[in-house]
């Protein structure tokens, strides 16, 4: 099991090693796609992965995590060998298609994989060490773009071929593990019985509603909004690539989650980092000062860097049924339609005003908060959250 964590490391490192990542628009529009039939091509994509979350995890705890794993990042090298030779929009619309296969087969598997090799003790530890490689990985990558590569989009797409080559090499020597709580699986039919469970479970759904809030606002912000809360405050492109630089930095902090959950406990360190959140999202919404905004960036990425582990764990603690990958991929399902929902209404109300779309952030943060703190004072009979 510990060499699996291992091979589990070094795959999160590889995979964030995507060369192109930095101009994957501009590698698409040289290619002839065009900005709308890019969005065509995400919704194609999402709808597919949506529509595959349960098949995979129910096929997973059929046939074994190991085995998903090595067919999901098979795939996933047989992507990147596509997008490395894409040309026009049906060969990136075919990259996606399979890219959607790939995202629903390990959606549940890779967490489980990770939870159930680590131990339920050291889980946390190991999702943020994870979480940190795979910046680390894309750091990586991103200096050797900037550094020698220049505007060869397409030796970049070659060499993120290379690395995910040895991510399914890597996947071949992974042990099989499994499930101590069940000794047998159900199958397709059962799939109804887990969901009747996992909607019984009010720890597990609050948890997964909790963390899509905070998630999702927080990917928002960072990704999309921050830039023109940026261009608001009158930063120049040279400062916005620099916070977004420290933004990066910031996300090798993950490791900490897990001492700093040892330190707190999970009830404080969770309360501590979603009021940081809805804090920062309402001072975006009343200023447009750079500092102050660049900062509320940043705690931001923190906080959500911080969370990732302890939601892994966390949700993986409060998973009852026997089915674990099952019962994973239906919570995933409902948090990609939570997360939709979430930024078809953040894009709607940021186009009326930027700070209106800051204080739904605010909201859905602090409703998060409440439901995750709700989770703690659910029944007894449910199993304890607290590490």
């Amino acid at each position: 099991m510990k060499r699996n964590l291992y091979i589990m490391y070094a795959i999160s490192f590889f995979e964030g090693m995507v060369f192109y990542s930095s101009v994957s628009t501009l590698y698409r529009q040289a290619a002839g796609v065009s900005v709308f039939q890019m969005t065509v091509i995400e919704m194609i994509s999402w709808l597919l992965s949506c529509s595959l979350e349960l098949p995979w995890g129910i096929i997973a705890d059929r046939i074994g995590y190991k085995r998903v794993m090595v067919l999901s990042c098979g795939l996933y090298f047989v992507s990147k060998i596509v997008f490395w030779q894409a040309c026009g929009f049906a060969d990136f619309l075919i990259e996606r298609v399979i890219l959607a296969f790939v995202i629903s087969g390990l959606s549940g598997v890779d967490s489980s994989f990770i939870y159930l090799s680590a131990g339920a003790d050291k889980s946390q530890r190991a999702f943020g060490i994870c979480g940190a490689l795979g910046t680390a990985g894309s750091l990586a990558s991103t200096g050797v773009f900037a550094l020698f590569l220049g505007d060869d989009f397409r030796l970049a797409a070659f060499l993120t071929v290379l690395s995910y080559l040895v991510v399914f090499v890597l996947t071949l020597f992974l042990s099989e593990v499994r499930n101590v709580e069940s000794k047998k699986r159900t199958g397709f039919s059962g799939s109804v019985g887990i969901l009747k469970n996992i909607l019984k479970n009010r720890s597990l759904i609050t948890l997964i509603l909790a963390f899509t809030l905070i998630g999702e606002t927080s990917h928002m912000i960072t990704v999309f909004l921050n830039q023109l809360q940026f261009t608001k405050a009158g930063m120049s492109s040279a400062a916005i690539s620099a916070v977004y630089m420290v933004m990066m930095l910031t996300q090798l902090s993950a490791p900490l989650s897990e001492p700093l959950t040892k330190w707190l406990k999970a009830r404080r360190m969770g309360t501590v980092l979603f009021a940081l959140s809805a804090a920062a999202c309402l001072s975006l919404s009343l200023t447009a000062e750079p500092i102050l905004s660049a900062a509320c960036v940043l705690i931001l990425s923190v906080s959500s860097t911080l969370l990732l582990p302890l939601s892994s764990k966390l949700e993986n603690d409060a998973v009852t049924a026997a089915d674990r990958a099952t019962a994973l991929s239906m919570g995933a399902l409902a948090a990609d339609i939570l997360s939709a929902v979430l930024d078809l209404v953040f894009g709607w109300l940021a186009d009326i005003s930027l700070p209106l779309a800051m204080l739904f952030g605010t909201a859905a943060v602090m409703t998060g908060g409440a439901l995750f703190l709700g989770s703690f004072g659910l029944k007894k009979t449910e199993r304890r959250l607290v590490p």
